[in-house]
């Protein structure tokens, strides 16, 4: 009896919500929507490392830009809807190249004394929120750089393209080419190459378009991967640990994740082929990036043509004291994450070694574009918990110029690289006429102030304009729950 009283109590529960919850669809966040306008009086950083231009129109005419030139010459067209936006700055579309659908709840919880419980971390899709903030912050294309919810990725995907719900255009990437032991309860464990191969094609028929190759993966099964993902025209990247950058760029690997300070092996001492060490950042921690044997990995990889994705914001989480606490963040996630959050920041000792790991990755990467290579970036949102999808997009480049590019230079990574890698650089990453109207409305002047690039207020894509307050609004207190 008492059982089918509270399955009663939840149907009328769930009839209530229903009633009353206002639908959140794609409208609700639409704040321009009008087939041709233009952006008067603003300042255009076309994102592709050019000086910014003042006082320009920007004109928007089926969700292509028709013109971008000063506004003594500007071209406008007939019936043009016209929004002045002096004081403004206007940039390309952010492309995150490391920005889940998921993120790291209840990291404090799960992981104690270092330590995780059967059977490992678990992780939580956000499939709600995640594309609304990264929406949100500017984000119009992303990938998504390792799945553990395939088909919940998928189907968030298709219910973008389908203007159902909001959100980026999403490069779908397939679940983690793992091997074993994985620390991660939602991770399959790869038993050889036959089964990487098996993997590779199977998500290729399901409609995932990358792949992303994990810690424990062997070279053969690395191998196997990165051929059969080119046979489908696609990429893959690596988050390595038991395979060298070396190995992985010997075996064709396209892409690696978040630099080699936290993810090559190949300095440290008796590694054992396919076996992830301990101490890879250690090892790091006593190369001299301008020494010979740094500088040779960079050559390695330009000569052969591997992106690096940056993922700053990640580690920056554990360097004690940073990054600055923001209102915005801690309203955004649920009661729990918070708190967990917030425990974890607070287990950072004094004297943590990230502080100098972090600023050698930052001293590689500069060292790496200054070379000819192929930065791209992305936040993850997974650590301990502070690193939130769109606001991490963010920090990301605000860490890129505390490395020691310049605002426009960061932009430029954060937009038409990561165009460049996708094979889009044709419709997205610059501004430019005939390309997709994807673009990012800001009040003030990032290219100076870079803190400015937090204060979008709208958000074009394909040429709609969605309200970056309405957004961010939607979500509070959401952020671990869905």
């Amino acid at each position: 009896m008492r059982l089918v009283f509270l399955s009663g109590s939840l149907l009328v529960a769930a009839i209530t919500v229903a009633q009353t919850q206002k639908p959140s669809g794609v409208a609700d966040f639409t704040s321009v929507d009008a087939p041709v306008f233009v952006l008067d009086h603003v300042r255009v950083v076309d994102g592709t490392g050019t000086p910014p231009k003042e006082d320009q129109a920007v004109a928007i005419a089926n969700g292509k830009i028709q013109f971008i030139g000063s506004e003594a010459s500007a071209q406008i067209p007939e019936g043009a809807q016209r929004i002045d936006r002096s004081g403004y700055t206007v940039i390309p579309g952010i492309v995150g190249m490391h920005d889940h659908l998921y993120y790291t709840d209840s990291y404090a919880v799960q992981v104690v004394g270092g330590k995780i419980g059967e059977p490992g971390l678990f992780v939580a899709e956000i499939p709600y929120t995640a594309p609304r903030l990264y929406l949100a912050a500017g984000v119009t294309t992303m990938r998504t750089t390792g799945s553990l919810e395939p088909y919940t990725d998928l189907k968030v995907k298709s219910r973008i393209d389908a203007n159902l719900m909001p959100g980026p255009s999403i490069d779908a990437t397939a679940p983690y080419l793992e091997g074993a032991p994985t620390r991660f309860a939602q991770m399959h464990e790869l038993t050889g190459s036959d089964d990487a191969k098996r993997m590779v094609d199977y998500w290729a028929a399901e409609g995932m378009t990358s792949y992303k190759a994990y810690m424990n993966i062997t070279r053969e099964e690395l191998g196997v991967a990165i051929l059969q993902a080119h046979a489908h025209q696609q990429k893959l990247t690596g988050h390595l640990c038991s395979v060298t950058w070396p190995e992985a760029i010997a075996l064709g690997i396209d892409d690696f994740e978040h630099g080699p300070v936290f993810t090559d092996t190949e300095f440290v001492t008796d590694k054992k082929p396919d076996v992830c060490p301990i101490g890879g950042s250690n090892s790091w921690a006593k190369q001299d990036v301008n020494g010979a044997q740094v500088q040779e990995i960079i050559r390695n990889l330009v000569s052969h043509h591997v992106a690096v994705t940056s993922t700053l914001p990640v580690f920056e989480a554990g360097v004690p004291g940073r990054p600055p606490l923001q209102p915005r963040t801690l309203d955004a996630m649920s009661a729990e994450s918070a708190q967990s959050y917030l425990t974890a920041r607070a287990r950072v000792a004094l004297d943590a070694p990230m502080t100098a790991l972090l600023r050698k990755e930052m001293d590689f990467e500069m060292a790496f574009v200054k070379a000819g290579g192929l930065l791209l970036s992305g936040p993850d949102p997974t650590g301990n918990g502070g690193v939130l999808p769109g606001f991490g997009d963010q920090r990301e480049i605000e860490l890129l110029v505390e490395a020691g590019f310049t605002p426009v230079e960061a932009i430029h990574i954060a937009t038409q690289n990561g165009a460049l890698y996708l094979g889009q650089q044709d419709r997205i990453g610059t501004l430019a006429p005939g390309k997709q109207a994807d673009l990012v409305l800001i009040k003030g002047d990032p290219s100076k102030r870079i803190d400015e690039i937090e204060n979008v207020e709208t958000v074009f894509k394909a040429g709609i304009g969605y309200d970056s307050k309405k957004l961010i609004d939607s979500v509070r207190g959401q952020v671990g729950i869905r």
